[in-house]
């Protein structure tokens, strides 16, 4: 399956150095975002309590939220949690309530302005500690996920690819996290797993990418290096445009109909594979251009003659 037909290779390098300075500058914002908004945390690394509630009626959210204020939990984050008379209610860590009572709290202060029964569904309270460690341990399985990468790339490919290659997911991590903390979203556990995957997306993405331009390296003798990755590149935009556009199309029907809990997710696959698919041609390859990979980086290494054959040769 084909979108596009080029009778010639695309020129993506004559752009990489306004692709550098720009994903720089992002980079730079999102640093700044994260120093002066940082991120909003959700209950998974703060800690706090989940309550989730069922309604005779549809709920009318901002009467809950009203209800809510006036029983004094006025920081609760209210929301529908499936259909329409689910509620999911997360309140945040507090000192000053009994935390085992808080439920309870909670459900008599909505029967009380409601005309008919709410029933609790569940509850659950995630520690201070708790919340630490997984933050903590989130930010550490980026961390080995990033440098398994780094290792397994050098290995398989050379070692500007590799350096190319985790540039471009330290690049899509941080401006999808950067989204978050401009934006204000919250970031809990969904929106950590969507992190690593988008860093599994991403790497997958460079790869096809890095293979094409090792067998364009072999292949094409007499080319310039960015003739050779433009032609790498080119070959495959259809594979990269097309794996992109079905990925998008599931993560657009999670994104309007998953309900609130996946909602972060989705949000951040959906910035994250834009952003990984430009990083693949404009970070990855432009930085191992940068640095210097050459034809000679991707030969095999010429056969070992061995010993005494030439003599045998002559006999």
């Amino acid at each position: 399956m084909r979108i596009f037909s080029f009778s010639q290779p695309l020129n993506f390098m004559r752009l990489k150095w306004p692709a550098i300075v720009l994903s720089s500058l992002l980079i730079l914002g999102s640093l700044f975002s994260f120093a002066t908004k940082g991120i909003n945390w959700g209950l998974d690394f703060t800690g706090g309590t989940v309550i989730e509630v069922g309604f005779a009626q549809p709920a009318n959210l901002p009467a809950v939220r009203q209800t809510l204020t006036a029983a004094g939990y006025g920081d609760a984050v209210v929301q529908l949690f499936g259909t329409s008379r689910d509620v999911l209610i997360r309140i945040p860590l507090r000192t000053d309530v009994d935390q085992s009572a808080l439920g309870d709290s909670v459900i008599k202060a909505l029967n009380a302005a409601e005309a008919e029964p709410v029933t609790m569904r569940r509850i659950e309270f995630v520690g201070p500690s708790v919340g630490e460690e997984l933050k903590e341990d989130g930010g550490l399985a980026m961390l080995v996920a990033l440098i398994g990468i780094l290792l397994y790339v050098t290995m398989r490919f050379e070692w500007r690819l590799s350096v190319g290659a985790v540039a471009a997911l330290f690049h899509d991590v941080t401006l999808t996290m950067g989204l978050f903390s401009v934006l204000q979203l919250e970031f809990d556990l969904t929106v950590l797993a969507a992190i690593l995957a988008l860093i599994g997306y991403s790497i997958n993405d460079t790869i096809v990418v890095f293979d094409r331009i090792r067998e364009s390296f072999r292949k094409l003798r007499d080319t310039s290096v960015d003739d050779t990755i433009n032609d790498a590149i080119t070959a495959t935009l259809n594979r990269t445009v097309i794996t992109s556009l079905t990925t998008v199309l599931v993560l657009v029907v999670l994104f309007y109909m998953g309900g609130a809990l996946i909602h972060g997710f989705a949000t951040a696959l959906l910035f994250g594979i834009a952003i990984g698919t430009y990083s693949s041609v404009y970070v990855a390859s432009a930085i191992a251009e940068i640095l210097g990979i050459s034809r000679e980086d991707m030969l095999p290494p010429p056969p070992v003659e061995k010993e005494g054959e030439n003599t045998d040769a002559l006999l």
